[in-house]
């Protein structure tokens, strides 16, 4: 992903548009794969809707839980846990399963401008 990141650096600016909806596309897929991951646990029934995603650029996005929304702040115990106990949440988990689909909607996107 860090590749494609800094291939998209060089995009010229006319294609930036088609190129910032895959990456938008992308990331509410992520976000919405994270809060299909956290739910459904009781202790942290409110955790869920504390991730969203901002558009922090062009062409990158920062996905994740919220501190400042409702058991936002629990992010950082649930994902990488503690001295004592494991995280019960994988973080990866939605990028990984994203990325192969984002590809293939970037290499889409690259043929249509060629």
């Amino acid at each position: 992903m860090d590749q494609l990141a800094a291939d998209l650096e060089g995009v010229p600016e006319e294609t930036r548009p088609r190129f910032r909806k895959v990456v938008e596309r992308g990331a509410l897929n992520i976000k919405n794969g994270m809060r299909a991951d956290a739910s459904g646990h009781r202790k942290f029934i409110h955790f869920p809707r504390s991730i969203s995603y901002d558009m922090t650029g062009d062409l990158e996005a920062e996905i994740g839980p919220d501190k400042a929304l409702i058991q936002g702040a629990l992010g950082n115990l649930l994902y990488f846990g503690t001295s004592r106990t494991a995280g019960v949440l994988d973080i990866n988990g939605p990028l990984n399963r994203e990325v192969p689909r984002m590809m293939d909607a970037i290499a889409d996107v690259a043929e249509d401008i060629l």
